[in-house]
């Protein structure tokens, strides 16, 4: 065999994978804050937590840590759900008063997120429409800690922030390693006080995390180790949580499970179901666990003729028929979304019929959205303006009972 011969086959064996965040995991992880920021030669800690978070007491239970360590602390909370780039910019010049040494997001995916827009722009300037895409910085961002309050995002393991454009609504993802949280803590008693609509949404949104992982066009046998991994634990258990919220032994498998799903998303990004679910949020304002539930089931379904090794792999963990597991994963879907009590219909979902010429517009923004490249099978716009049609249908996917067992 010649050199020239032997060099493809060892360049396509090569794996990377990335893990640029340590777990701190377990109840009453939470008074640790302090002590892993003084790790992190903290002084000053400037904590993004949502008004919500606030309220449930949460950021007060970080705040004591920090302030029991020593660390002057200071509070940013003027954002919403699905930051905005005015509410970075707000918070990049709060921060530039206080002059951290260290940056915390307590909270939902909101607050993860916002924290890393606000460490881009204090340390590297400019604009969030800057660092649009993957390793944009080349500089290096202050320390930052997660600490997830909701079990969805994944934001706590992976190096990216979703923001949305405050004039248009569209959501972009800026992402490098060095905004990766140093450190992730894991508590899964600050998610008990989600309300039933939160936890079924991000819990929505994780389970999409684990699937689009797992079969995207950058997915590796590595990363499909963690989207196995969150999609057992996240099958298993949150059908449980929907059931029992205090179930916290659930709570912490969830929690964990959507740890894992944003470490797949981290080294395999994610697929078409999120791109078309960007221009639903955008257009509507239907919170995006619910709109990414609402495509998935007919982009796995699209998917089908070219993963269905890999959902085979999924829908047997699951307990699912394995012959045709796009079917089976796609019914499953949809039958979780109503034990969520989440809607199972576009036209439910926003109150309306969307016209065909809405359809197409959507279709235009989803095939031009970054995670619609990652598809394991190319969407043109037309394939678009069919997965909307198929979703603004009720019951256009109806639950099977035989597919929720092995056959």
């Amino acid at each position: 065999m010649t050199q020239e011969s032997k060099e493809p086959a060892a360049q396509k064996s090569l794996l990377s994978f990335r893990a640029n965040t340590r777990l701190l995991i377990g109840e009453g992880s939470i008074s640790q804050l302090g002590a892993t920021a003084q790790e992190l030669s903290s002084k000053r800690a400037l904590v993004v937590s949502d008004k919500g978070i606030l309220a449930a007491g949460h950021t007060s239970t970080g705040v004591a840590s920090l302030e029991a360590a020593g660390i002057e602390t200071t509070i940013f909370s003027q954002f919403t759900e699905n930051p905005t780039t005015s509410q970075v910019d707000a918070g990049t010049v709060f921060a530039e008063s206080f002059r951290p040494d260290i940056i915390i997001g307590l909270g939902g995916g909101s607050s993860m997120d916002c924290a890393k827009g606000i460490n881009f722009l204090l340390c590297c300037g400019g604009k969030m429409k800057d660092y649009q895409g993957r390793g944009t910085t080349g500089r290096p961002l202050l320390p930052s800690i997660g600490c997830p309050t909701t079990a969805g995002t994944g934001s706590e393991t992976q190096s990216f922030a979703l923001i949305s454009d405050a004039q248009t609504g569209e959501k972009f993802a800026c992402g490098d390693p060095n905004a990766a949280f140093r450190v992730a803590i894991l508590d899964p008693c600050l998610t008990v006080t989600q309300p039933a609509r939160v936890t079924a949404l991000t819990g929505i949104d994780a389970l999409s995390h684990a699937l689009e992982s797992h079969v995207s066009t950058e997915a590796t046998r590595v990363s499909q180790v963690f989207s196995r991994e969150a999609w057992k634990l996240l099958t298993q258990n949150l059908p449980k949580v929907f059931i029992e919220p205090t179930d916290i032994h659930a709570r912490a498998a969830v929690q964990l499970g959507a740890a894992w799903a944003g470490l797949a998303i981290e080294n395999a990004m994610l697929g078409a179901a999120h791109g078309a679910a960007n221009p639903l949020t955008a257009k509507y304002k239907i919170a995006h666990g619910q709109a990414v539930g609402l495509m998935l089931p007919h982009i796995i379904r699209f998917n089908g003729p070219v993963a269905r090794k890999q959902y085979a792999e999924l829908a047997a963990i699951a307990g699912l028929n394995t012959k045709t597991p796009d079917a089976a994963l796609a019914n499953w879907i949809h039958d979780i979304l109503g034990q969520a009590g989440l809607s199972r219909s576009l036209g439910d979902a926003i109150g309306t019929q969307p016209a065909m010429s809405e359809f197409e517009h959507l279709a235009k923004e989803a095939s031009a959205q970054w995670t619609s490249s990652f598809n394991p099978r190319p969407c043109l716009p037309v394939d678009f303006v069919d997965f909307y049609q198929r979703a603004s249908v009720q019951n256009a996917c109806p639950p099977k009972t035989k597919t929720l067992h092995h056959e």
